[in-house]
């Protein structure tokens, strides 16, 4: 199912940015160079069908690819605008390191970037853990949106 984010209400992110530095992590928008490093990263901890729409963020200019870094490496990303318009994700953190707010510190940043870029809504396409979103940013389902955009996508 896809949920609904209404950007204009969208709460402030309290919490991440001193959680953040706490945990000595960066969340920064990636960079065209590291590309090739960022999908490799995620086609090995996520799977080919997230990298692939991570090279559509990655790609785009500026990319609307963002990541976690921790002691100069890779240990989060978040995109949006890859395979649809005012779509937010994929986004992951490395399972490690979950619980320490990194994965709302990238969601905020993805999601900003959206109501930056002149979206009053942005739409998180099927949704995995959905109490996070509605807890971190108020967002509802969408009614009748399974199997959405990714109904007869091919598998590996």
């Amino acid at each position: 199912m896809d949920y609904l984010v209404n950007l204009s209400t969208l709460p402030q992110d309290k919490k991440s940015p001193d959680a953040m530095a706490k945990a000595g992590v960066t969340i920064r928008r990636a960079l065209p160079p590291e590309l090739k490093l960022i999908i490799r990263w995620i086609d090995e901890h996520f799977g080919e069908a997230w990298a692939g729409e991570a090279t559509v963020a990655m790609t785009r200019q500026p990319p609307t690819c963002f990541i976690a870094t921790r002691e100069g490496k890779l240990v989060g990303f978040s995109c949006h605008e890859a395979t649809a318009p005012d779509f937010f994700g994929p986004t992951g953190v490395d399972e490690s390191l979950r619980g320490l707010g990194i994965g709302r510190a990238l969601l905020f940043a993805s999601l900003n970037d959206l109501k930056t870029m002149g979206y009053g809504y942005a739409i998180i396409g099927d949704v995995g853990p959905s109490a996070f979103y509605e807890k971190a940013v108020n967002a509802i389902p969408i009614p009748d949106s399974t199997p959405g955009i990714y109904a007869g996508m091919l598998k590996s």
